[in-house]
């Protein structure tokens, strides 16, 4: 069965801008979803367990380590399944959540997920990453340059993996509730009524009945 894998990664619940443009991508898909909330349901991060079972033989393994397979696994199984995929992913303090960074640590095997002696086993499969932050970090911001959430998730969902990577960034989520950002909520306005429509307009072109 294919699907469209969702993973979201804000700790904000409803409130988060990333959620609520997702919410708006999944209401328009027109098939199959499967959620993983990494806020709700944290991974523990990769440890030396996760990473030396890759490496060691079966019959070798400790019970730690077959934990850690075991769970890499359903992981793994779980990303090639999907047919497509949809991260919500905000920026925190100009980074990804580490929750979602220890997602991918767990997902991204040498000989499995990338780095197969081939193209990779999801290449060209469509994913739409959302990624809200509090400020404006587009070209002429005075916090221009310091986006280090997409150009890294791009390189490792789109260059690694192989997806192919439509981001929706809306910003300036923080004008509605800091006095200093107020005068740029016609801007949030615009840009999260822009990245909502981004959603709907992705999710029409890339469902299975499109």
């Amino acid at each position: 069965m294919s699907y469209l894998l969702r993973i979201d990664s804000s700790a904000s619940g409803d409130a988060s801008h990333s959620r609520q443009v997702a919410d708006t991508f999944a209401k328009d898909w027109s098939g199959d979803v499967v959620t993983r909330d990494l806020a709700l349901n944290p991974l523990g991060h990769l440890d030396a367990a996760g990473i030396t079972v890759r490496t060691t033989p079966a019959h070798e393994q400790t019970p730690e380590q077959q934990e850690a397979a075991a769970l890499q696994d359903e992981l793994v199984e779980e990303f090639l399944g999907a047919s497509a995929y949809l991260f919500a992913v905000p920026m925190y303090n100009y980074s990804m959540p580490s929750v979602f960074k220890a997602w991918l640590d767990h997902i991204m095997i040498v000989g499995r997920t990338f780095g197969t002696g081939g193209t990779a086993p999801a290449s060209g499969r469509p994913a739409v990453l959302v990624s809200a932050r509090g400020g404006g970090y587009g070209p002429g911001s005075p916090q221009y340059g310091k986006d280090f959430v997409v150009p890294a998730l791009e390189t490792i969902l789109g260059d690694t993996l192989g997806l192919d990577v439509r981001t929706i960034t809306p910003e300036l989520t923080y004008a509605p509730i800091m006095q200093p950002l107020r005068h740029l909520v016609p801007l949030y306005e615009t840009s999260l009524a822009r990245a909502h429509d981004l959603a709907r307009r992705h999710a029409a072109d890339l469902s299975p009945a499109a």
